[in-house]
């Protein structure tokens, strides 16, 4: 009963976190409106409560919705179900199909992780005091390749799964037009082998967003060298964000 209140409390924060910001919305269908077009199918892993869903539907895209939290697919249940332009995948996504034991940050599920380096490296880190990863189930696991082989190739996939996002990338070869993986600076490893996989599958042209300003860093597209370079440099105090990478 107990966990019960505090993933609904958990729940109910992250909604009025990614849904109350009008400025917000308005900043995301901008930056989204430069890889999404009207008709568009659109990867959505790391789903979360759906914010991205919201903006991707407003941009007239097709969302295949991906997110192992039982809470949280629930909740994306509740909010589009009857979308008939939204698919719900209640799975993880990494390099294979199977299992993968994923750990629940109850009070916050936006950090909830398959990965146990994720975890050590959150641990006393500045910014991520106070996060406590307190259950841990078993999630299906499958990998962006069979889901492009049941939906279709879409034209653009957004990967935000703390911390996994490198094993995310290990199971795709076919890749979409253009992407995007979240970073964070207590794993510039992680960020750097994102980097270094989407460099194989094609991808030439590098933007990226610090936090959640949903508003490119650089005045202008970047190289592959420049953009690793600019990971590496990012003070801690950045945290996190998110690369976009574009094949042409």
């Amino acid at each position: 009963m107990a966990d019960g209140w505090q993933t609904l409390r958990g729940v109910v924060r992250s909604l009025r976190i990614y849904y109350g910001d009008r400025k917000r919305r308005a900043a995301m269908d901008r930056l989204y409106g430069q890889f999404v077009r009207r008709g568009d199918l659109v990867f959505d892993v790391g789903a979360h409560v759906g914010d991205r869903i919201a903006a991707f539907r407003r941009l007239g895209a097709r969302v295949v919705a991906v997110e192992p939290q039982p809470a949280l697919v629930k909740t994306l249940r509740l909010l589009y179900a009857r979308d008939r332009a939204v698919v719900i995948e209640p799975v993880a996504v990494g390099r294979s199909t199977g299992t993968v034991a994923l750990k629940l940050n109850l009070d916050n599920p936006t950090v909830s992780t398959a990965s146990d380096a994720f975890v050590r490296a959150a641990a006393g880190a500045p910014g991520w005091e106070g996060q406590s990863w307190n259950r841990t189930i078993s999630v299906p696991l499958t990998t962006l390749d069979e889901l492009i082989a049941r939906h279709g190739m879409p034209a653009f996939v957004k990967i935000d799964v703390e911390g996994f996002e490198a094993e995310a990338l290990a199971g795709l070869t076919r890749p979409a037009a253009g992407l995007s993986f979240e970073f964070t600076t207590i794993q510039r490893d992680v960020a750097q082998a994102c980097m270094v996989r989407c460099v194989a599958l094609g991808y030439r042209r590098y933007q990226a967003a610090l936090g959640e300003s949903q508003a490119f860093a650089h005045p202008q597209w970047q190289s592959a060298p420049a953009m690793a370079r600019w990971l590496s440099a990012l003070p801690d105090k950045a945290n996190s964000g998110d690369v976009y990478a574009l094949l042409g």
